[in-house]
């Protein structure tokens, strides 16, 4: 059974520019109030879905950037895990034997003012991470990935929405959460993704995401948070196929202060979009029944 059917299931159950001419008319001279309209504002007349009123997230979605290897700018490098080199650093042991698949790509970064205002301690704990990431990445180790990194990992995830209830499914690591529109106060325990408690404000669906647990990070670099984080999700209709995306993260204990995230969310508009089986290195069958072989894997 495609895996679209089996979350679907899940879901039933519970859920250009030119100088002006001196004297312009009037039709032309209102364009411009039209043209600074907010996004949302526009969305409805770009054809965006609703259901019961409110925009209707539902599709397969994917993010096109660079924000899973690093949410701060960088530069293009040979691989994370680096040592040091005659001249200059070069790549770790186990970061050579990768070759190709270890090469980072230059990104722009999606934090708002570039840099995140890490404590200094903190800071000196992501950037042991980033020299450890083979060791230490949970999504190395195929964790499920927290949010926000859920959201802009290489695999896509699908939304499925009712007027009453949503739930987001995630082809990496078969990650899953539902997306509450009743409060039910907070999470009776802290887990890999959350409790996710929505509301709308206009045509922006807001969502507050706590009670996750301190073993994700937010990208490959080791960016890293406490369970303590807060995490504030807007999303927001641009027009058809296009989602304004941002995350604004509160975690005292690692951060001087409050920080957003922002991107742009594609929508798959192929006739046959669904998600994948995707088997992670922790689940395959060997790691849980090669013991069981006559003649053991060497």
């Amino acid at each position: 059974m495609a895996l679209s059917g089996v979350m679907a299931a899940a879901f039933a159950s519970g859920a250009m520019a030119q100088a002006p001419a001196p004297k312009a008319p009037a039709a032309k001279a209102a364009a411009p109030k039209a043209a600074a309209r907010p996004a949302a504002a526009r969305a409805s007349a770009a054809g965006f879905p609703r259901v019961a009123g409110k925009p209707d997230f539902s599709g397969v979605w994917s993010a096109m950037s660079r924000a899973n290897w690093d949410i701060e700018p960088h530069a293009a490098q040979s691989g994370l895990q680096m040592r040091p080199g005659p001249v200059v650093p070069v790549p770790g042991k186990d970061v050579v034997k990768m070759g190709t698949l270890a090469a980072i790509p230059a990104g722009m970064g999606v934090v708002e003012g570039g840099t995140l205002p890490y404590k200094p301690d903190a800071r000196k704990t992501q950037q042991e991470n980033k020299q450890n990431w083979i060791d230490r990445d949970p999504e190395v180790k195929c964790y499920l990935p927290g949010v926000p990194r859920a959201n802009y990992m290489d695999l896509p995830f699908q939304i499925f929405q009712s007027d009453k209830s949503m739930l987001i499914a995630y082809e990496f690591a078969g990650a899953v959460r539902n997306v509450l529109f009743t409060d039910p106060g907070p999470a009776p325990v802290d887990s890999w993704m959350g409790q996710s408690v929505a509301k709308w404000v206009g045509d922006t669906l807001e969502v507050t995401v706590t009670g996750q647990i301190d073993r994700t990070w937010f990208d490959r670099a080791g960016n890293w948070h406490t369970a303590d984080m807060k995490v504030v999700e807007r999303w927001t209709p641009m027009d058809a196929t296009h989602v304004r995306y941002s995350a604004t993260i509160t975690d005292p204990e690692v951060y001087t202060r409050p920080w957003t995230m922002n991107m742009v969310l594609y929508k798959h508009v192929g006739e046959d979009n669904r998600l994948q089986q995707f088997k992670c290195v922790e689940f395959v069958e060997e790691l849980i029944y090669g013991h069981l072989r006559k003649e053991p894997l060497k």
